[in-house]
């Protein structure tokens, strides 16, 4: 079925069986499994291109040869994309969705029009947002997310400054000092809070064998500059977290990274009605979710960041899982197609969500779909007292 446009005043409307917010990795997977199925998909995204993250990671995968290892994010991205496009699915680039109701409708400024959006199934795969940090000076040019660095060095081609010092320890800020560093940048060093460092090994040796200094257990006491970043003061934290006088170190830099963690992108699964959990480690609220990726709000399925942070590899599998229950609630697969579908899309979810890093994202999740299935039963117990 083509989506339709039709004029109601002034707002256009569009129809869809399935509406995709986001083509990020998540989104563009959804898409693609929905679409090849038969379904009519339309994708919205507020960027210029698609991609979302992937096009931002220039670094090999690592892992298994399911999930990509060896190959390049941005080489990753155009294959997804190759899908998406031979599917059939619809893209709708520069496009904002600002609103979504119960009842699937989605409110979406694309090109300077208004837009309403009805659908059959939402997937929200909206992504993340970078968190931020306070300190003396915060404010001055020349203070950044990570992931805006990123974007200028890798996509812009613009270098965000030469002398930089990155706050965080995690794989973002790992990887995007390394690039960095490959753009021309000198990075004085990573200021990491806690008393380890929070990436994977890979990353950090790299990091390390560049002769970069990783300051554990440390902080950014200020920023100085008159118009914009001209220096950093950074001090060493106790047991406690506090400041230890008289561990000042003083760097000579004009930028400073923030790699300080995500925050799920949610206000639309909370515009909709979703139930939330709260999960520290995947960054806040997350939608509560079932197994098939939809949330407590029928025909409404959530798929990577906005779930809660994790990789890229597995944002794509949750697309895949969010793509595939929807066609099939659709009538576009059969119950044993799509079981069949879902049990290889579980079995790497799984391989992802093992080892040392990945055990404790498996334990969230298990949360998240125990927390889930307690509520469906409540919502039961509710309807079975009101004789529904």
């Amino acid at each position: 079925m083509a989506m339709r446009p039709e004029r109601e005043d002034t707002m256009e409307i569009l129809t869809a069986e399935v509406a995709v917010i986001g083509a990020g990795s998540a989104g563009l997977s959804a898409a693609y499994q929905a679409a090849q199925a038969g379904a009519d998909v339309l994708v919205i995204d507020e960027n210029k291109r698609p991609g979302g993250q992937l096009f931002k990671q220039i670094h090999k995968f690592f892992g298994s040869r399911e999930h990509h290892a060896g190959t390049r994010g941005y080489k990753i991205g155009e294959q997804l994309l190759g899908q998406v496009e031979h599917s059939g699915a619809r893209v709708m680039l520069d496009s904002l969705a600002y609103g979504l109701l119960p009842d699937k409708s989605l409110g979406v400024i694309s090109q300077g029009k208004n837009y309403s959006v009805h659908a059959k199934k939402i997937v929200i795969a909206a992504g993340a947002k970078e968190n931020y940090m306070a300190f003396p000076g915060s404010t001055l040019p020349g203070v950044m997310g990570a992931g805006a660095a990123q974007t200028m060095v890798n996509i812009n081609r613009v270098l965000p400054g030469k002398r930089i010092i990155m706050v965080g320890s995690g794989n973002v800020g790992l990887i995007v000092s390394y690039q960095l560093m490959q753009a021309g940048a000198e990075v004085l060093g990573i200021v990491e809070g806690a008393p380890k460092i929070g990436g994977y090994g890979v990353h950090a040796g790299k990091i390390r064998r560049a002769g970069v200094p990783i300051y554990l257990s440390h902080t950014i006491k200020r920023v100085f500059g008159k118009e914009e970043v001209e220096g950093v003061e950074i001090a060493a934290l106790d047991a406690s977290w506090n400041m230890i006088p008289g561990t000042e170190q003083t760097f000579e830099a004009d930028t400073v990274c923030l790699a300080v963690g995500l925050n799920p992108m949610t206000e639309l699964a909370w515009m909709a009605g979703c139930k939330f959990d709260y999960i520290p480690q995947f960054g806040g609220h997350v939608p509560l979710h079932d197994g098939n990726m939809e949330t407590t709000v029928e025909g409404i399925y959530v798929a990577g960041d906005i779930t809660g942070v994790e990789e890229a590899s597995t944002a794509m599998e949750e697309g895949n899982m969010a793509g595939v229950a929807a066609a099939e609630a659709l009538g576009y697969l059969d119950a044993g197609a799509a079981l069949e579908k879902k049990k290889e899309i579980r079995r790497r979810m799984d391989m992802l969500r093992s080892g040392s890093f990945g055990e404790g994202r498996r334990k969230n999740k298990e949360k998240q779909l125990a927390d889930m299935e307690a509520y469906r039963r409540s919502q039961r117990k509710e309807a079975k007292v009101h004789g529904e």
